[in-house]
């Protein structure tokens, strides 16, 4: 249990005017989560005291002004800022995104400095949070230009994993972006993070067609025929098991997915969509493919039911318990990569 508590778990906050707070402060409510890891909160003393009396959340919390001090067993709270935002609840606000920003900036930082050892991000809007310096579709990019290596938006689950070929990116801006290039990119990393971060040794993955039917050769789109099939033989032939492109209309409904280790979608919402209808509320979204780790609940700043004590902690807490897990897979595969051994054994698995 002491070594569980000794993973330093850095949260930033999100929009305060969304439910972030609140679903970061029900998740802490259960004092036993501590047993885990100890959580350092990037808001205020006075954000989260107003947050949990007018949500009604019984938490305590050590209040800090560095890491450094946070306190083993215990829920912290690092001061960011001293003064005490406008919370307006349910609204999209400039100052709510200010706050947002300076959150994840200091938590970044923290997790750049290794002062933390994983990152779960509240949900942001990301409309308000956009300055002159903060020019992203969202966390993935974000995270890629500030973290080592190239990101994949990964949504998990313990039965369902879906990473995607774009994200936030505009339907007609999807077939361009998808090249023989990004398909590899997006395969590789995919199958390490598999390997190192969910211990399957030779992943079976299933490619998506970006076309209706997958283009029904040629008929609705050539994409399928002339950018995704070539790779995925090549691939096949270089020994990965990558298999596709499948219709994505019927993958999900006839449980194709089940056969497979992980779903890899051409764009957001073609895989978005069924995670969200198959596993809403237990969904987490994993930054694969960095130096770091990343995680976050599948929902938004839910502006409806802000400030209104209704918001379910469910998926910020999966996104806790999933950010620790592979935590400790990476670990166990780095000291494996370490011993000539288990390494050789490893590959003739």
């Amino acid at each position: 249990m002491e070594e569980k508590a000794k993973i330093r778990l850095g949260i930033s906050i999100g929009d305060l005017n969304g439910i972030g707070c609140e679903v970061v402060l029900k998740t802490f409510e259960d004092s036993r989560m501590t047993d885990f890891c100890t959580p350092i909160i990037f808001a205020s003393n006075k954000t989260i005291s107003k947050q949990k009396n007018d949500l009604g959340i019984d938490i305590n919390y050590n209040g800090i002004k560095e890491v450094s001090r946070s306190i083993t067993g215990k829920v912290n709270v690092i001061n960011v800022w001293n003064e005490m935002p406008n919370i307006q609840y349910g609204k999209a606000t400039e100052e709510s995104g200010a706050y947002a920003l300076k959150s994840l900036r200091a938590a970044v930082d923290a997790l750049k400095k290794n002062e933390i050892d994983l990152l779960v991000t509240a949900p942001i809007n990301k409309n308000n949070i956009q300055t002159k310096d903060f020019n992203f579709p969202g966390h993935t990019d974000y995270l890629a230009s500030e973290l080592e290596g190239e990101s994949l938006m990964f949504m998990v689950t313990d039965t369902l994993r879906i990473g995607l070929l774009t994200d936030h990116l505009a339907v007609k801006d999807v077939p361009e972006a998808i090249t023989p290039k990004v398909i590899r990119n997006k395969i590789r990393i995919m199958e390490e993070t598999l390997r190192m971060d969910f211990g399957i040794r030779k992943p079976k993955i299933a490619l998506l067609g970006i076309n209706p039917h997958s283009g029904d050769n040629g008929v609705i789109g050539k994409e399928d025929d002339e950018v995704l099939k070539p790779v995925i033989r090549e691939l096949s032939d270089e020994g990965h098991l990558v298999y596709g492109p499948y219709a994505a209309d019927s993958f999900f409904g006839s449980e194709g997915y089940k056969s497979f280790d992980a779903i890899l979608a051409a764009y957001h919402d073609q895989g978005l969509i069924p995670f969200k209808t198959l596993s809403f509320g237990k969904g987490v979204n994993f930054t694969a493919g960095l130096s770091k780790i990343r995680t976050s609940p599948d929902h938004g700043t839910a502006y409806e039911i802000a400030g209104k004590g209704e918001a379910d902690p469910g998926s910020f807490k999966e996104a806790v318990f999933m950010a620790i897990n592979i935590f400790r897979k990476r670990k166990e595969f780095q000291k494996l990569m370490k011993n000539p051994l288990q390494k050789q054994n490893m590959k003739r698995a």
